[in-house]
């Protein structure tokens, strides 16, 4: 670091001075252009069913998860990301719901393209929320299986491009993923649909309102850390991004998030690509109880955990608190 000037001749309170002063110097900004925000989506038409363990995120039929695709429209969010709860009817251990056309997943996807063109979607790649047991691959034996998992993902992945999905974001952490989704996607010319890879998912207890929301929770058999990561680790993170890289992803995921700060930086550092993190659902309800028990002030919360992102080397966020962020951001530059 260079030498500088000591008090007084140093005061860095000169330029804390006030608010106009404060934002002409911050080193990083967020913006409505940094958020992805998650939708949860159900069958049937005109009924939102509240997350208990989420406070203020309901799980939506397809009606009004289009009026959501519209207000990100409206509130200039890039993207959205879909999230299917699926009948528990549906899910089988073979879960070949995944890559059925007609799937919620699929058909809204369409739906969403149809009514609100200008926003872009982005579907997750991963069996939990069609699978009878709960994990992102097939499980047989108490082992999760690899490379039969591979088929499965490659075919779901395929239906989600072909039903208009513009990003795919495998989420399951199998081995090989990457290259073969890929290797399908450019087999059947879909060109330019892009893979935003969840390159380091660490094996966290942050997960559990989400696995609420789409319905996986009770059926979970064991754990998933055969294959999500060790949050002791973060080499393991850089290798893990490397592969992805080499294998076709074009942006990479860390998740969760605000656990995992010290892990963003070292992957923007060290490829300095497009590097998001999702700020899971457990972080939201964390954020959320503390501000509606008058523990926080939940707007000032909201904006200083997002930056947080951004300062240790975010491009952007997926974040259940898009549409707060995106209205708190809208006032503040309207001031």
């Amino acid at each position: 670091m260079m030498p500088m000037a000591r008090y007084p001749n140093f005061r860095a309170r000169r330029l804390r001075r006030n608010a106009g002063i404060r934002r002409l110097v911050s080193e990083h900004v967020l913006s409505v252009s940094d958020l992805i925000w998650p939708i949860f989506v159900q069958e049937g038409d005109n009924v939102s069913t509240a997350v208990s363990s989420m406070p203020g995120i309901d799980v939506v039929t397809l009606n009004l998860a289009i009026e959501k695709a519209a207000l990100a429209a409206e509130l200039g969010i890039p993207l959205i990301s879909l999230f299917p709860q699926v009948d528990n009817s549906k899910k089988t251990r073979q879960c070949e719901e995944a890559w059925n056309p007609e799937n919620l997943a699929n058909r809204a996807v369409r739906e969403i393209k149809r009514q609100v063109p200008t926003i872009p979607v982005m579907l997750d790649v991963a069996l939990d929320p069609y699978n009878s047991d709960g994990h992102d691959g097939l499980y047989r034996d108490g082992e999760i299986l690899n490379d039969e998992t591979l088929d499965c993902l490659t075919k779901q992945a395929l239906s989600h491009a072909e039903a208009g999905a513009d990003v795919l974001g495998p989420s399951d952490m199998m081995d090989g993923r990457i290259g073969r989704i890929r290797q399908a996607l450019e087999s059947e010319q879909h060109f330019s649909v892009s893979i935003l890879s969840y390159s380091a998912k660490y094996a966290s207890a942050f997960y559990g309102p989400f696995r609420d929301a789409i319905g996986s929770s009770g059926m979970l058999k064991g754990n998933k850390s055969t294959y999500q990561m060790d949050f002791g680790n973060s080499d393991e993170a850089l290798r893990m991004v490397q592969r992805d890289l080499d294998e076709g992803a074009d942006a990479v995921m860390i998740k969760p998030g605000m656990p995992y700060l010290d892990v963003i930086r070292r992957v923007k550092d060290e490829f300095k690509v497009p590097t998001f993190a999702y700020q899971v659902s457990g972080e939201y309800a964390m954020i959320k109880a503390a501000a509606d028990n008058g523990w926080i002030d939940q707007d000032t919360a909201i904006l200083e955990s997002l930056t947080a992102f951004k300062r240790a080397g975010c491009d952007g966020i997926l974040t259940y608190f898009a549409p707060v962020a995106a209205g708190l951001l809208a006032s503040a530059s309207s001031v």
